[in-house]
């Protein structure tokens, strides 16, 4: 019998044929396990083509955020290239935008919904609503969101309609139907004005003035008085039809709480004190500016709506605003400006508000030199975000205060400016305006007013001028021929001066 044929064996290792031909077994199963541990990162789309990728398939930040594994304003810092994924999150992330690019480049049959295919094509903007809400801040049809929030992006739109003034109406004489008694001196009875809501004011200084007998002094002290019920009265009618409930009290993170009675939170404001130490040799004059309705002017800021919510990183959005905690960047500046940071010693993170963090991205972008490097965020307590929540108020106070100067009435005007200033001083934990506890908003509005004077003595600094002296929410010293940076006279958008003194030449 012929030999039995070697039966064939079969081997899991792979062959190759050396120098001479012959086959030989490899193991190169070790080799291909670690190719298979190495991944090839190959790249993500530009930032802009992240954004308009997402935004081409509909989907929010919030949406991605979730499915990636970080927040969404992480997702917002990717689109905008002032951050790059990392990590797992990276792998996720770059696996979501190719997967959407390659759909994109094959859609499904187009208009599958034919409700879709009419007269409402999908919006490509995410901020626009499907369907109109009413404001958050007047209660009026709008078109679009801010954080989930409606609002009218035009503030020109963002008008309720004529009020009702029933309950806050702070004197029982009919508005447009001013009381016959003769009026005392130096005043005249209310006149019917376009805007009902603007008649508050003159209305409760005439009544208050009436009850006074026309003693000017008791009907100030009186008036400055009821400032705080009043304002709350004010702000109220400003805000009928409105759907964001300004006296809620969200709860807040422990930084907004008083670590005791009499004590502080950890909240720092950025308030100026701060002098020059090396005025001009030659001497000259300097001028005591005071600066017209600090806080008034500071009621239009970044102010969050809703709950604040943690978060981590450094990320910041537009959209949103609170407080921050960051490391300030160092300040080279001191002999000719002052700190942004304010009179602040201590080293290391800080809790600052939105305007101050806002000013000192600011200065870090070339159109300020850079004068700093950009601050850096560890974590921030933030809501979405709206300038408007007190315009309208902020405005009936202004137009008040103006007429108020124009008419040379002293009464209205201090009336005017205790409403704004104790308005906002009793937003935190106050015995005397139970009626909103805001502590958060109370930081960023006196915040907002430190950073509109700092921002005053940067342009006289621009301007040529030596700033010698900033303090508080109001005060700016300045050597120099001021009058072609800022305007004399008592409005809003003017300055004062309340004092003049020489330097002496022989000081340095």
């Amino acid at each position: 019998m012929p030999p039995e044929a070697p039966r064939e064996v079969k081997c899991e290792a792979k062959c190759e044929v050396n120098a001479k031909g012959n086959e030989k077994a490899v193991d190169f199963d070790a080799v291909d396990a670690l190719l298979a541990s190495v991944t090839v990162d190959d790249g993500l789309p530009t930032p802009a083509e992240r954004k308009e990728l997402r935004r081409t398939a509909r989907l929010s930040q919030a949406q991605v955020a979730q499915a990636v594994g970080v927040s969404r304003e992480t997702v917002s810092a990717w689109e905008t290239g002032r951050w790059e994924p990392t990590g797992d999150a990276r792998t996720k992330y770059r696996r979501l935008l190719h997967g959407l690019k390659t759909k994109l480049s094959h859609p499904a049959p187009p208009h599958p919904t034919p409700s879709s295919t009419t007269n409402h094509p999908p919006h490509s903007d995410p901020d626009h609503l499907p369907t109109p809400a009413p404001c958050v801040l007047c209660g009026a049809p709008a078109t679009h969101h801010v954080e989930g929030y409606p609002q009218h992006l035009d503030p020109a739109d963002c008008a309720p309609t004529a009020p009702h003034l029933s309950s806050p109406q702070p004197s029982p004489t009919p508005t447009t139907h001013p009381d016959p008694t003769p009026t005392p001196a130096r005043r005249r009875s209310p006149q019917k004005t376009a805007n009902p809501i603007a008649e508050l004011i003159p209305t409760t200084v005439h009544d208050t003035l009436a009850a006074a007998g026309g003693d000017l002094t008791a009907a100030t002290a009186e008036l400055q008085r009821r400032a705080i019920p009043d304002a709350m009265a004010l702000l109220d009618a400003c805000r009928i039809g409105a759907r964001y409930d300004i006296v809620g009290h969200p709860p807040l993170p422990t930084i907004l709480r008083k670590k005791s009675a009499h004590g502080a939170d950890d909240v720092w404001e950025a308030r100026p004190n701060w002098t020059r130490l090396d005025p001009p040799s030659s001497g000259g004059q300097v001028t005591a500016l005071d600066i017209n309705g600090a806080y008034l002017s500071a009621l239009k800021t970044h102010l969050p709506l809703g709950a604040l919510e943690h978060s981590t990183g450094n990320v910041h959005s537009r959209r949103r605003a609170g407080i921050h905690l960051i490391t300030p960047p160092e300040w080279d500046h001191h002999p000719c400006l002052p700190n942004p940071m304010g009179s602040r010693e201590e080293p290391g993170p800080v809790w600052v508000t939105e305007p101050t963090l806002r000013l000192l991205q600011r200065l870090s972008t070339a159109q300020y030199g850079p004068l700093c490097e950009p601050p850096v965020i560890h974590e921030s307590w933030t809501s979405g975000a709206t300038e408007q929540l007190f315009e309208k108020f902020r405005q009936i106070l202004r137009d008040a205060r103006e007429k108020a100067i124009t008419e040379n009435d002293e009464v209205t005007l201090e009336y005017v400016k205790s409403m704004y200033s104790k308005f906002v001083s009793t937003m935190g934990e106050s015995n005397f305006n139970r009626a909103i506890y805001r502590p958060d908003w109370m930081h960023i509005i006196r915040s907002q007013a430190f950073v509109n004077l700092w921002l005053k003595a940067y342009k006289a600094h621009t301007a040529g001028l030596a700033v010698m002296r900033v303090m508080g929410t109001d005060e700016l010293h300045i050597a120099g021929e001021w009058q072609h940076v800022f305007t004399e006279g008592r409005g809003v958008s003017q300055v004062k001066v309340k004092d003049v003194y020489t330097l002496p030449t022989a000081e340095r």
